[in-house]
């Protein structure tokens, strides 16, 4: 889900210096901290170094009291810094300088991604805005669902799977519309059937 290489999460959360070092190495990661591989990974991919968003992170969870401060701030980078716009929205900060001014107006893609209510990032749009998938840890336990319906992913594309025809599966769940189950089809990989 988060799109992030093994080997990136497992430096995060395991490597010589772990983000969580109370961790169990063995135990599934909590939707916080997905959420936060899911940007430590965005940030990788536009090139920002782990000990850049060691760093970053590191300010921003001290400054901020924020214990998964990734998941809890609204952050951009230019590939190369993590930012934080300032309170008074003039500027930014830039967090892996230990809070040193920036003025240059980014956008992350991923931060779009996100709903953020209660200082937390808690409705992820998983392939963006535009697809009708959704993660929120307060529906169907955090599995994908189909967004404002709560019907998890996993169930369409099982009964599509074991071979019910479409129409009855909609009959099931009339107010998911036929764009909304091809949506939820493409996310878990199952081909609509002819």
């Amino acid at each position: 889900m988060a799109q992030a290489h093994p080997q990136t999460l497992a430096s995060w959360f395991r490597g010589p210096r772990p983000v969580m070092p109370a961790r169990q190495v063995r135990s599934p990661l909590s939707y916080l901290q997905l959420v936060e591989g899911a940007f430590v990974a965005s940030f990788r991919a536009a090139g920002v170094s782990l000990q850049q968003i060691r760093r970053a992170r590191d300010y921003l969870s001290g400054t901020f009291h924020a214990e998964y401060p990734f998941a809890q701030l609204e952050l951009k980078t230019d590939g190369v810094h993590i930012l934080k716009e300032m309170p008074d929205g003039n500027g930014l900060i830039v967090a892996n300088r230990y809070g040193q001014e920036g003025w240059e107006q980014i956008l992350s893609d991923r931060i779009e991604q996100f709903d953020y209510q209660f200082g937390l990032a808690l409705c992820w749009h998983l392939r963006g805005r535009d697809v009708p998938i959704v993660v929120d840890p307060r529906i169907s336990f955090g599995v994908p669902t189909v967004r404002d319906r709560g019907i998890a992913t996993w169930i369409l594309a099982d009964r599509v799977r074991a071979g019910e025809p479409t129409e009855s599966i909609l009959e099931d769940f009339p107010h998911i519309t036929a764009d909304e189950f091809s949506a939820a089809l493409e996310f878990e990989g199952v081909p609509l059937a002819a």
